[in-house]
């Protein structure tokens, strides 16, 4: 996606632009959206609540996929970044707060909505969660009730 942005902004801008360093990043496999529908990816390393995270925002009107870590979660992002993402903390590979700091240094990417959904209740933990870019943040374990309030409460249910 990164790949075919800069493409795009290179097309229309003057030769200038031209000039810029390349990213080095896959080329962008991203298919057209449908009107109406909202990407949401879901990175946990416990296969359950990822199956929880999804029956929710499917129920929320969300066409979901999935990631382990966040590296992986990364690598979809560049293939087709999402409208929102439910983000653990603690994670083998690549970490939460380390996959949202990458995430938001992406040049030139839409920016979706984050949130942490994690078992770090600590308020030190927050603030930094806050702070790398999520959005809101919910503490494990939650419910439909629950994590839907704080998407509305970002603009995301």
């Amino acid at each position: 996606m990164l790949e075919g942005l800069i493409k795009r902004s290179q097309a229309s801008a003057p030769r200038a632009v031209d000039t810029a360093p390349a990213l080095e990043a896959p080329a962008a496999t991203e298919a057209p959206r449908a009107p109406g529908v909202r990407r949401g990816l879901i990175v946990d390393d416990s296969r359950v609540i990822r199956k929880v995270s999804r029956r929710i925002l499917e129920a929320l009107g969300y066409s979901v996929i999935e990631a382990e870590n966040g590296e992986e979660a990364l690598a979809k992002c560049v293939q087709a970044m999402p409208d929102l993402i439910l983000l653990d903390w603690n994670m083998p590979l690549m970490g939460g707060l380390e996959f949202v700091t990458a995430l938001r240094g992406m040049q030139g990417a839409c920016q979706p909505k984050v949130v942490f959904c994690t078992t770090n209740s600590d308020n030190g933990d927050i603030r930094k969660g806050i702070e790398a870019g999520a959005d809101e943040y919910v503490i494990k374990p939650f419910d439909h009730h629950t994590l839907h309030r704080k998407l509305q409460g970002i603009g995301a249910a």
